[in-house]
């Protein structure tokens, strides 16, 4: 495993982001039912409840342990099969995240850019390797690889510093 990291900062939606893109060789709504629909997110991150036609649904990552706490993440926008932002918002409100996947189709290929705001630099050593990580699994489910194969530990802190220095002012 390469402990290379593949983001990049840029700011969007008017924050300062980690940005990673993931390439598939699959059509567009297939990509986007991987990145929407609960059961499918359960294959690599987690799974969500609610009514998303409500403007939000309450959302649990599935790897990061039973302690983790569901979060309720509000629907800002979102255009199916090219564009969905989100903003997540934890118990107590300490922290939310601004989170954005445009998904682009060309001759059967779909690219996805994700990005992450990171509200406070010393956040980027996790906000980084951490997504490089989920981006792979998701990857690796989409193309019938092994998602568990995928160790954490391979991501971070191996990246952990790359992330930092990328922002650094």
């Amino acid at each position: 495993m390469s402990a290379t990291p593949t983001g990049r900062r840029e700011t969007r939606r008017g924050h300062d982001s980690v940005v990673l893109d993931r390439t598939f060789r699959a059509p567009i709504e297939s990509v986007w039912a991987a990145v929407t629909e609960s059961d499918r997110l359960a294959r690599w991150i987690g799974t969500w409840t609610g009514d998303p036609a409500s403007g939000s649904v309450r959302f649990r990552m599935n790897a990061e342990g039973d302690e983790v706490a569901a979060e309720t993440f509000t629907i800002d926008a979102c255009d199916a099969p090219r564009h969905l932002a989100v903003t997540s918002s934890s118990e107590g409100g300490e922290q939310s995240w601004v989170l954005t996947l445009d998904l682009v189709e060309v001759d059967g290929t779909t690219t996805l850019t994700f990005s992450q705001s990171v509200p406070d630099a010393s956040w980027a050593g996790g906000v980084g390797p951490g997504w490089e990580w989920y981006l792979d699994r998701l990857v690796a489910a989409e193309s019938g690889g092994d998602v568990a194969a995928l160790d954490f530990g391979d991501y971070h802190p191996a990246m952990e510093e790359d992330y930092r220095e990328m922002f650094r002012d």
